[in-house]
């Protein structure tokens, strides 16, 4: 065998190695090069950028709520305000024994198991190092109870904030509306940065309708927290929270007050528009609902009571209400009949308690069975007689009625500054193909002349068209908010385009002068409410059917339920001679508007004159 010898090459050996220890010392070179550029970019070019980054890892900004603002009457009586108030607040990470402690404090401060139910809730969406509220709105009581035994309650603690209360209650409801708990849908829609740490939001009335105006703007506050979020000490205030403004509203509360009170135990609305300005001095809605239950949280048993009950507090009359407004369009028929030139002045019709189409046995009966014998227009506006509005009706046609009342806004929103505004219904042939595919009826154009069958007006509607009426055909359009005042300045509502109905001025006042009688003539249906003033009020009642009733029936109010009674209503403009206040009254089921519904507006007038008085 022969061995094998390995000859070594050592300057080989040495190329290799010096080699290699180079390509080492490059490497090493580069990587320290890289890590000297990393250190420089991130201690000189991105020093600012990491060094926010750290400190928002450091500190966290905290929403700080802004105060809501206040909503006035024309005189500056609060309607809606911000009042002290105090919270108790758990921190459950701070609390050995959650269960126990709100067991204890239920017993202690007579807690709700509602209220219980409520804070497992809110516990559950946020960490549990964040206070959780228990009990709103804590009574003085409740404040003195939990005082004394505070050191037994540790994680527990009492909070002072605000919170919004409505002095008047019922009586501005449906007018100013109510604050309530933002729920999910809401939340979608809201921006976030503002609403931040705003747990209520306008739900109704004007706080909904001004609710970007009344919030304001939030402020933040810096706050440092630790790794795992939670705060540790507040820094500094980085943005003041800005109030919201303050609302002035045309609404006079004790015209309110009187209005809602004279409508005693009835159900109905009551507007009252100040012709000039078109702002509404008036604005009830009957029942109504404490307000207040809803900043604080309304129980369940608390709401479905509301929910359920007949009268329908709930439901704002005076905004989404429609009734047929029966002899209150009789005065616009009029003048729709007289601007047609469908009937004159002097012209004569004889009404023997009933009238019939041509060619047709039917009976459309008037309200007074033995007929109100020969009349003219003014004496049939004066005793509301119906079978002068059905020939007059049938004369000038339904689309012609229609186009004309359309024009004092009936069959459309007001445009008033709240949401929610039903628009009611005017008929006419297209609209009753659309809605029915059925054809229009000559019978269907009689009863639209005494103000029945299809047609359906709000409160508001007939309030506008009356202070139209008495302001020769210039367009009246309401409104609730009259200023906006904002950090110790205040600026007046944007005004609409003033817009007129063209209408011959003696025909107007050939109607106004009807409507003087309603009130101040011998035979006048609301005579009663003309004695011991100084001044003449234009009016017109109005009694409509809530149920049909057959060709040759009879039937008295003792005889049908309450619920089935004709609506009381009665419209009506005073001084007549120098219009400064309108007024519209819908009393349910109260019968006669003469003697239920006029009244009512004749307190409104009397008391808002006389503050008029110099």
């Amino acid at each position: 065998m022969s061995r094998a010898y390995s000859i070594k090459d050592s300057i080989t050996e040495n190329r290799i190695f010096l080699s290699r220890i180079v390509t080492i010392f490059v490497f090493i070179l580069l990587l320290t090069t890289t890590l000297v550029v990393r250190l420089i970019y991130l201690q000189v070019v991105g020093h600012e950028q990491y060094s926010s980054m750290a400190k928002k890892n450091r500190i966290k900004l905290a929403p700080v709520p802004p105060t809501r603002g206040i909503i006035y009457d024309r005189k500056g009586k609060v309607l809606a305000e911000n009042v002290p108030t105090y919270t108790l607040e758990l921190i459950p990470e701070q609390i050995p024994a959650l269960d126990d402690t709100l067991q204890k404090l239920q017993s202690l401060l007579n807690i709700p198991d509602e209220k219980i139910s409520q804070f497992h809730r809110q516990r559950k969406r946020q960490k549990r190092f964040n206070a959780t509220p228990l009990l709103l709105h804590m009574s003085d009581a409740q404040v003195a109870k939990f005082a004394v035994v505070r050191h037994s309650f540790p994680g527990v603690d009492i909070h002072a904030g605000l919170l919004r209360q409505y002095p008047y209650s019922e009586i501005t409801a449906h007018v100013v509306g109510y604050l309530g708990r933002i729920n999910e849908r809401e939340l979608k829609s809201l921006p976030v940065a503002e609403y931040r740490g705003t747990h209520h939001i306008g739900k109704t009335g004007v706080e909904k309708s001004y609710e970007n105006i009344l919030h304001g703007t939030t402020g933040y506050a810096e706050i440092e927290t630790n790794a795992q979020g939670r705060a540790i000490r507040t820094l500094d205030t980085t943005i003041n929270p800005k109030p919201g403004s303050n609302l002035y509203l045309a609404l006079d509360i004790e015209l309110q007050q009187i209005a809602h009170d004279a409508l005693d135990n009835y159900n109905g609305a009551v507007i009252a528009i100040d012709i000039t300005t078109g702002g509404v001095l008036v604005f009830t809605s009957r029942p109504g609902f404490d307000p207040n239950l809803f900043v604080s949280g309304i129980s369940t048993t608390e709401y479905k009571a509301l929910q359920d009950s007949d009268d329908r507090p709930l439901f704002n009359r005076a905004l989404r209400g429609l009734y047929p407004p029966g002899s209150t369009i009789k005065p616009f028929l009029g003048l729709a009949g007289l601007e047609y030139q469908t009937t004159k002045t002097h012209s004569k019709l004889f009404c023997p308690g009933y009238y019939r189409l041509p060619k047709l046995s039917h009976r459309y009966r008037d309200w007074k069975k033995q007929g109100h014998g020969s009349v003219r227009l003014k004496d049939a506006i004066i005793q509301s007689c119906d079978v002068y509005f059905y020939d007059l009706a049938y004369k000038l046609g339904i689309e012609r009625i229609h186009n004309f009342l359309v024009q004092f806004g009936f069959s459309e929103k007001t445009g008033i500054d709240l949401s929610g505004e039903k628009s009611g219904l005017i008929p006419s042939k297209k609209w009753k193909k659309a809605a029915y595919n059925e054809s229009w009826y000559h019978g269907e154009t009689l009863i639209t002349g005494i103000g029945q069958g299809f047609t359906q007006v709000s409160a508001l509607q007939l309030a506008r068209a009356t202070a139209t009426l008495a302001n020769q055909g210039k367009v009246v359009y309401p409104t609730l908010v009259t200023r906006i005042e904002t950090d110790n300045s205040s600026q007046p509502t944007a005004s609409k385009k003033p817009q007129n109905i063209t209408l011959k001025t003696e025909n107007v006042t050939f109607i106004i002068d009807a409507m003087i009688n309603v009130v101040h003539g011998a035979r006048g249906t609301a005579k009663r409410i003309g004695k011991d003033i100084d001044y003449q009020i234009a009016g017109k009642t109005g009694t409509a059917q809530v149920f049909s009733v057959k060709q040759e029936e009879q039937y008295s109010e003792e005889e049908i339920a309450f619920k089935l009674r004709d609506h009381a209503l009665f419209i009506a403009f005073a001084p007549a001679e120098n219009p400064q206040i309108a007024i519209a009254v819908i009393v349910e089921n109260g019968g006669h508007g003469g003697s239920v519904a006029a009244p009512i507006a004749a307190k409104v007038i009397k008391k808002y004159l006389s503050e008029q008085a110099p």
